[in-house]
């Protein structure tokens, strides 16, 4: 369920794996997600909510362990691969790819499949961030915007957390859409190790991070090469979603 788990003074941060949940079929074990091509209203969409909602549950429960008395709320977003930030949202699913809270008890969720979970703290002022990296969101800047709205919060010491994601010698793409993005973030241009033109998603991430004057901390197994992970690249629209998750502890 947690493949990785870090804890900085109140700040707490993990991302889970496709263990341990209630999913079935293809989405086994713990998707976090329901498909975007599953029709709302349908028997089918009806079934894979209720199993996220468990989902999250059993993770929240297994992030919070002995202070989720204490925890406030489960945040998701509505990930669109843009650079929106949303500062205290509550409870609820904001159309954003990153989400920002400087209160305790909020667990703030990224979900991702190839893309890059990230996840930022002060640690002592007990600010925290969650963002979505994909190719889109890496070049429109998600991860600077969540930096800056810590930044705006008065966060100064700030470490980051990159999660797994498809790695630069298996994330394939056209030659000009790698010259696209490495035009805006020169770290993340790549080649596959057969190869071809490829970005670097996580590269990207962490000189942007860098860039903004954090410590990175890097927990990134390939997606795509890795099965204990979800990969739409592997798995095409039926691949489920795992999460980069990040809370300060009341």
């Amino acid at each position: 369920m947690l493949a990785f788990q870090d804890r900085r003074g109140s700040v707490e941060v993990a991302f889970t794996d496709r263990f341990g949940g209630v999913s079935t079929g293809p989405y086994a074990e713990l998707s976090l997600k329901v498909p975007a091509h599953v029709a709302a209203r349908t028997a089918e969409h009806t079934r894979l909510t209720a199993e996220v909602a468990a989902n999250l549950d059993l993770v929240a429960a297994a992030v919070a362990r002995d202070a989720f008395d204490g925890l406030r709320g489960i945040v998701v977003m509505h990930q669109v691969h843009g650079a929106t930030v949303v500062v205290d949202p509550g409870v609820g699913e904001p159309e954003c790819d990153g989400v920002v809270a400087d209160e305790p008890g909020w667990l703030l969720a990224a979900r991702a499949a190839d893309c890059v979970p990230v996840m930022v703290a002060d640690p002592v002022r007990g600010l925290v961030a969650a963002a979505h990296a994909g190719r889109q969101g890496l070049v429109a800047g998600v991860v600077p915007n969540a930096v800056a709205a810590l930044r705006e919060r008065g966060a100064t010491e700030l470490v980051a957390w990159i999660g797994p994601h498809a790695c630069g010698r298996c994330y394939e793409v056209p030659a000009a859409m790698r010259a696209s993005v490495a035009e805006v973030v020169p770290a993340a241009f790549s080649e596959t190790s057969w190869g071809t033109p490829a970005v670097d998603l996580g590269a990207g991430v962490r000189a942007q991070l860098v860039e903004a004057g954090a410590e990175v901390v890097e927990f990134t197994p390939c997606t795509i090469e890795d099965e204990r992970f979800y990969s739409f690249r592997r798995e095409g629209e039926e691949s489920g979603r795992h999460a980069g998750l990040v809370w300060v502890r009341p």
